[in-house]
């Protein structure tokens, strides 16, 4: 079975791209108008809302990513896994009700439709709607750079070329990714959440039993193998040090409330009461597929430092190389398929996130009218934010998959996490308020994203990102506090006492 594992890999892989087109077919005929295509009419049940919740968190950056941090910075990436799930139970207390009560009686298609009803404000509508397409560019590269690399590394071991660029493997991701969320929107997206949320379960477990006995002495091994190396790499803060690891502490855990990723899906389930069904099923798949992050990383760094592998050109090719060579050819073939599964279909979230700011929301903040067929325009909007994210991951200045996608979730914790989350939950927050912490937020990561392109970085580790929140914090507190009472709708204030 050994000499077949690139024809297993390769059908797998196949027979998974034939089942996206699938799919793609079969949610573009349930895919009526923009409700459907944005938000899935809202007829999602509890399981299937739980499954797009966790996997649209995980998806390439936690699949590659993932074990490419650890294998880089040792512990240091523990820090993110650990506060994702903190945020997402903070998440759901503060927005999971409100949120879907809100749009039981305000039927909208996207989250600054909800911003701009609660504040009243097309300005923080459109401020909002920024944020979002500029989240959703690094974000969404990381999952195009994820899809790259592995497809970089499979064609060169399972077909007679010798070398494939990075650049064109971006492009077939692009074109696959194109069609698939073209023509499904996000119903594609959210029923594809189940199958590879299933498989990242599945595969996450036998990966970590496979992993544990590749090394002899298991995990056991592997840490004092890679602390004679660098004692630093298995501390609590591996490499990054202490105020790094905090700084994504704080991120993490406060600015999962500000994911549109995450926090729209709670306004897509069936009813109301099943937030409370949500939220354990989405810790529990995303605390058994983080196994898959660790038990990687740390297993292939440890057979490069034994000289039992050689080592890795990008810390990001750790996963491919695991499944190449240490994997039953089948689980190989398996989590390369459940794989793409994750980043076509996080890709596709964020690609319709995105598409409804560009089509939608902005428009709608500028006083214009939607286009007549405003389904058709989505599906083109959806193919210029999917060329635009696929030159980002190409030229950004984050080298890792997981720091590219870091960037984005730091973009959408600074941004809006608090119009979003802290304004829901109090009623002194005013528009004012609101519109300049995001525009606090976009300048500070804008330039982290400058100083970085020159080779430059924040002194003491200080995460960009981290101190773009602060700031935006400051100010949304600040000038509410400033600023005389808004006037709040009946409904928004019975809702924010809630």
């Amino acid at each position: 079975m050994e000499s077949a594992r690139p024809l297993i890999v390769l059908l797998c892989v196949t027979a998974y791209m034939v089942a996206c087109v699938g799919f793609g077919l079969w949610a573009m005929k349930r895919t009526k108008d923009t409700s459907d295509f944005f938000m899935a009419g809202r007829h999602l049940g509890a399981f299937v809302t739980s499954m797009a919740v966790f996997s649209s968190t995980l998806s390439g950056f936690g699949f590659v990513g993932g074990p490419g941090l650890v294998y880089r910075m040792g512990m240091s990436s523990m820090w993110m896994v650990i506060c994702v799930s903190i945020g997402y139970a903070l998440s759901f207390f503060l927005l999971g009700k409100r949120l879907r009560i809100f749009a039981e009686v305000h039927q909208p298609l996207s989250l600054p439709d909800v911003v701009a009803t609660r504040y009243g404000s097309e300005t923080t509508r459109f401020l909002v709607s920024v944020a979002i397409l500029f989240g959703v560019m690094a974000y969404l590269a990381s999952q195009i750079l994820a899809m790259a690399t592995v497809l970089q590394i499979l064609i060169v071991e399972n077909t007679r070329l010798e070398s494939i660029s990075i650049g064109a493997t971006i492009v077939i991701s692009c074109a696959v990714l194109v069609f698939y969320c073209v023509t499904g929107g996000i119903i594609a997206s959210v029923y594809t959440d189940v199958f590879q949320g299933v498989i990242m379960i599945v595969a996450a477990v036998l990966i970590f039993a496979t992993a544990a006995n590749t090394v002899d002495g298991g995990f056991t091994e592997m840490s004092r193998t890679i602390m004679t190396d660098d004692p630093e790499a298995m501390g609590p803060w591996g490499t990054l040090g202490m105020m790094g690891c905090l700084c994504w502490y704080f991120v993490f855990t406060f600015g999962g409330a500000g994911q549109p990723q995450i926090i729209t899906k709670m306004m897509m389930n069936r009813r109301i009461t099943d937030a409370r069904y949500i939220l354990p099923i989405s810790l529990a798949g995303f605390g058994i597929s983080a196994l898959l992050w660790l038990s990687i990383g740390l297993v292939m760094r440890t057979l490069v430092l034994q000289g039992e592998h050689a080592e890795l050109s990008k810390a990001d090719d750790a996963v491919a190389a695991f499944l190449q060579v240490y994997a039953h050819p089948i689980l190989a073939g398996v989590v390369f398929a459940g794989l793409f599964a994750a980043i076509m279909s996080t890709a596709d979230g964020f690609l319709n996130v995105g598409t409804a700011a560009l089509i939608h929301d902005i428009p709608t903040a500028l006083g214009r009218q939607a286009p007549k067929n405003e389904l058709f325009w989505a599906r083109v909007a959806t193919v210029l934010v999917a060329v635009a994210a696929g030159l980002f991951a190409r030229y950004s200045p984050f080298g890792l998959v997981a720091l590219l996608g870091k960037f984005g979730w730091g973009i959408f914790a600074s941004a809006i996490t608090p119009t979003v989350a802290i304004g829901f939950n109090w009623k002194r927050a005013t528009a004012g308020a609101a519109s300049a912490s995001i525009v606090c937020a976009l300048v500070v990561n804008l330039m982290d994203l400058a100083l970085r392109q020159q080779g430059v970085s924040f002194p003491w580790a200080i995460d960009g990102s981290a101190l773009a929140f602060v700031v935006s914090l400051i100010v949304f507190f600040g000038v509410s506090l400033l600023s005389r009472p808004p006037v709040l709708a009946d409904d928004v204030k019975n809702l924010i006492d809630m």
